[in-house]
């Protein structure tokens, strides 16, 4: 495979992941997080720390990253997940720009001028056994109890309390899940690029996050993986535009929104008998007129 694509679908894997946690966050459980980027960067720079300092399989590493990410994400769901409204929102985008700010400043970190030499280990078959195993398990945790709890409280949360959900503990749960997720992504993310700075995981990176869910379509996991490969692609496509190329991207997502307004696989997952079963209806029409 050429060395540019492999690169292409690594990026993909690795969004992919990030995406599939935001996507039980927004999509199933209908909150909005703008503090995902910060949970990325938790586990990007823990991974690169802990394998460049202190010598750890990789693997060992980024499970570290993904799990502090979580464990960030139940302290600050356990006092943010109360407020209703906005608040949660305008919390998360606070915490991640304050983890933004706070690697920007560490020189343990590298500071401003970004953390080098990390090993490359995220290679193309990691990216994608890791892929496959994020949505294989998001798919378990989405298709159980935990799963039907969230989807209660993306259409009425009230309701929800009334036949006794814990709202309060589903949304954590789907809060922390959808941090682990960054946090996996993160370390991944350090695997492939070998450097890290602080402005890769800017405000603009949760913003791409819950865009690429809203586009490939609120409630599915599939979905969601189908947006990813869409906005990862249009912006390599249109490499060679310079500075246009985000104006073709910003556009292509207004149109995306306008003609499919519940996204590309909203609330529906993809379906081989759904497709055979499309084909054969068309078949079956075109002999009817014949």
């Amino acid at each position: 495979m050429n060395a540019y694509v492999e690169s292409v679908v690594i990026l993909i894997c690795i969004n992919a992941i990030a995406v599939l946690g935001m996507s039980v966050l927004t999509g199933f459980t209908r909150l909005f997080s703008f503090g995902n980027a910060g949970f990325m960067a938790i586990g990007a720079y823990t991974t690169a720390i802990l394998v460049v300092e202190y010598h750890l399989p990789w693997v060992v590493a980024v499970a570290t990253g993904a799990v502090l990410a979580g464990t960030m994400a139940f302290a600050l769901g356990s006092v943010t997940l109360r407020l209703h409204g906005d608040y949660f929102l305008i919390t998360c985008l606070g915490f991640g720009e304050c983890v933004r700010v706070l690697f920007n400043y560490v020189k343990f970190t590298g500071g401003a001028q970004g953390y080098a030499g990390i090993p490359g280990f995220t290679k193309l078959p990691v990216a994608i056994i890791s892929l496959i195993l994020a949505f294989f398990t998001a798919w378990r945790v989405i298709h159980s109890k935990y799963g039907e709890n969230f989807t209660t409280i993306r259409e009425n949360e009230m309701a929800g309390e009334a036949v006794g959900v814990d709202t309060f503990g589903m949304k954590r749960m789907s809060f922390v899940l959808s941090a682990v997720y960054a946090g996996w992504a993160g370390g991944l993310y350090a695997g492939y690029i070998q450097y890290l700075s602080p402005s890769s995981f800017a405000l603009a990176k949760s913003c791409e996050l819950i865009t690429t869910v809203v586009i490939g379509g609120l409630g599915s996991l599939t979905g969601s993986v189908l947006g990813t490969i869409v906005c990862t692609l249009l912006p390599e496509i249109f490499r060679s535009l310079s500075g246009y190329r985000m104006l073709v991207y910003g556009i292509a997502v207004v149109l995306v929104i306008l003609l499919k307004p519940s996204g590309l696989y909203g609330y529906k997952e993809f379906s081989i008998q759904r497709i055979v079963s499309f084909i054969t209806k068309g078949t079956d029409k075109k002999g009817a007129v014949s």
